[in-house]
């Protein structure tokens, strides 16, 4: 009897995939066959798309040997980054960065590469020679290994 596992899932969703620009970000299994697939695509994520996986993942499994909960989605606003091919896909948005020495960065992603990802940053700091404190614009590079999370940030001006 076959088994629920996030091997056979992931099998079942890279044979229908293939060829598309869409890609897994994650795939959870949880007790009680509680399936989550989180999916992407580089040229913006459709319904259709959730549809086609989840009918390709129902349509192999049986839920006369296995019964199972199937939730298909992209992987929502308050989600971290889990790829690289995330960061890329969201160059131009605004992100807030959780470093692995405990601080935060936020600001413009303006660029990613396969090492780091350039954050335009703007802060109010004391410049010598000025009164009070001033803002000061500035791009920081930011090495993938020395993130522990990245959330796209959205603003409501």
């Amino acid at each position: 009897m076959p088994m629920i596992t996030k091997d056979r899932i992931q099998g079942l969703i890279e044979e229908k995939i293939e060829g598309t620009d869409i890609f897994i970000v994650e795939i959870n299994i949880k007790p009680g066959n509680k399936i989550e697939v989180f999916i992407d695509r580089d040229s913006g994520l459709a319904l259709e798309d959730c549809l086609m996986v989840s009918r390709q993942i129902e349509g192999n499994l049986d839920r006369e040997v296995e019964d199972f909960a199937l939730d298909v989605s992209s992987p929502g606003v308050g989600r971290p980054l889990k790829l690289k091919r995330q960061y890329f896909k969201n160059i131009g948005r605004n992100v807030e960065i959780k470093l692995t020495d405990g601080t935060k960065l936020e600001g413009l992603m303006n660029a990613a590469d396969e090492e780091k990802v350039v954050v335009h940053t703007r802060t109010k700091e004391e410049v010598e020679g000025k009164k009070g404190k001033k803002w000061v614009e500035r791009d920081i590079e930011v090495p993938f290994d020395t993130i522990s999370e990245t959330k796209i940030v959205i603003s409501f001006k």
